[in-house]
């Protein structure tokens, strides 16, 4: 896919300064620019490169003046970060505009789809399911009975969408995650043993999901676990049975919620926290890395520590667990004192 100076400046309303037909087919960093490559300038400590960057075309700011020769095209516009942003917007659309059916999938007669579809080899999509507009699943994804799927929706290689799941528009799913499986429900029986509970409910996502990589969402036990509209998961979450997450709440990698706990708007949440069942944690909260929380948190909390205590109470306290091995030294110094003065005594 190959673009021109004058193509690209178009997209950004921008101003070229040197040749408008060169051509670009790929992206890179400034300091790592090729022949052939589009690369751009927007923080200061960087500005060197852009007199030996061998990029053929570079976005810089309007009010950047070379004091120097310079091989590169410039593109210049109001803002080189928010451009370059923007152009990824734009060729990941280019990219992902995949339409069609791939002869190499199943799809049930009672199935139904809208317009623009893309499926990819080796798909199944089962009796009932429906699905919106511009939706595209790519290869060997499986999507269960009576599932719905939005419009613009995009899910990736290999994903697995169980029975009943919802899924809104514009959300985004990643590969191996797996949406709707059944939750951890067990109950010991008169012999010790553990019988499972049958897990009926199902999983709603809302509009304008992400979803990560290897990221399991459970379906209720009964009822609905909810992902609320804007909510944002990284890759490697578990997301347990009957859990709620309030909308534009967004989580970090390897992060576990336990059952029936319901999150908040707005919420950010560091990896690998970890988040016992039967909880309400408040809007916006903030929660760092390797916090563990077990008690329902109030509305604008910032928590870090096992168990999770405020943020500064934490940093106060860390100040005192760094000087512990000189607190334990003089607290035997003085046992051994107030010993030896005992002994003098008697």
């Amino acid at each position: 896919m190959k673009f021109t100076a004058n193509q690209i400046a178009e997209i950004l309303e921008g101003e070229i300064c040197g040749n408008e037909n060169v051509e670009v087919h790929k992206l890179s960093k400034i300091e790592e620019g090729e022949v052939g490559s589009l690369t751009f300038l927007s923080n200061p400590k960087y500005t060197n490169y852009i007199y030996s960057t061998k990029a053929s075309i570079a976005i810089v700011n309007k009010d950047f003046v070379p004091e120097k020769e310079i091989f590169t095209t410039l593109i210049k516009v109001e803002d080189a970060y928010k451009s370059f942003s923007k152009l990824l917007e734009f060729y990941n659309q280019v990219k992902l505009s995949k339409t069609g059916i791939d002869p190499n999938v199943y799809i049930s007669d009672s199935a139904s789809y809208g317009e623009n579809l893309y499926l990819g080899a080796f798909s199944y999509i089962s009796s009932n399911v429906k699905i919106g507009n511009n939706v595209k699943i790519y290869p060997n994804t499986y999507i269960g009975e009576n599932v719905k799927i939005g419009d613009n929706t995009i899910i990736y290689a290999g994903a697995k969408i169980y029975s009943e799941t919802e899924i809104g528009n514009n959300c985004i799913i990643n590969s191996g995650a797996i949406i709707g499986a059944d939750g951890f429900g067990f109950a010991p029986n008169s012999e010790g043993a553990y019988s499972k509970i049958p897990q009926i409910g199902n999983v709603v996502i809302e509009d304008n999901v992400d979803i990560g990589a290897a990221t399991t969402i459970d379906r209720a036990t009964l009822g609905s676990t909810i992902i609320r509209k804007g909510v944002k998961l990284d890759n490697q979450i578990q997301i347990a049975h009957n859990v709620e997450i309030g909308e534009n709440t967004v989580i970090a990698a390897q992060t576990g919620i336990a059952g029936s706990t319901k999150i908040g708007k707005n919420c950010e949440m560091g990896g690998q926290v970890g988040i016992v069942g039967h909880i309400t944690i408040g809007n916006n909260v903030r929660v760092q890395a390797q916090t563990g929380i077990a008690r329902n948190v109030k509305d604008n909390e910032v928590l870090q520590g096992t168990p999770a205590i405020g943020y500064s109470d934490f940093n106060k306290s860390y100040v005192y667990f760094k000087k512990l091995p000189d607190l334990v030294a003089t607290i035997n110094s003085l046992k051994k004192e107030l010993k030896a003065l005992k002994n003098e005594n008697e």
